[in-house]
Parts: C-alpha cells; structure tokens; sequence
C-alpha cells in the first residue's frame, strides 16, 4: 500500500469469506491513508473522486482511462465527451 499513488482499499479479517463484511475501507494518496472505516466502497469511490477535485490532482498514468471511464460513464460527470472505446463501452452497458 505504500506504493499506491490513489486509490481505494479493501482489507478483509484474516479468514473471512467472500461475503463477509471487510474490516477497514479508505483512501490512499501516495501511501498515506487518508479517510478509513468509509462503510463500503461506494462512498469510498464518491470520495475519492471528491479529493482528486478538490485536491486537484492527475490521475495516475496507468490508471487514466481507468479513472476516466469511472468519471464519464459511471458518475456521468463530463459524460458527453466520450473517446470510441469508452462510448462503444457505454453502450454496451446500456444495453
């Protein structure tokens, strides 16, 4: 986890099952746990997406189309301007 420039965490009790509620979600920003016990990963998403505006910051290169198809299909933010892939993703989510 201290390598993750941005990101959401999942950690599960030793043992757990699949269904089993995790123990701790939260926020990474560069290695640093920046909001923790977020409930579940939904709000841990809406929250990060949150930060990276506020904040200001990039998304990580490796995880930009990532990121940009969770912005614009997802959270239908700037959701007009789609490249090819995405819209042809768009669509088929749609379907």
């Amino acid at each position: 986890m201290d390598q993750t420039v941005l990101g959401v965490y999942v950690i599960q009790k030793e043992g757990a099952e699949p269904g089993d509620d995790p123990e701790d979600i939260g926020i990474l920003i560069e290695g640093v746990k920046i909001l923790n016990e977020l409930g579940n990963i939904g709000i841990a998403c809406a929250l990060l997406f949150g930060l990276i505006y506020c904040l200001n910051l990039s998304y990580p290169p490796d995880l930009k189309c990532t990121f940009e198809v969770m912005q614009k299909i997802l959270l239908n933010l700037d959701g007009q301007r789609l490249p090819s892939k995405a819209q042809f993703l768009k669509n088929k989510l749609m379907e």
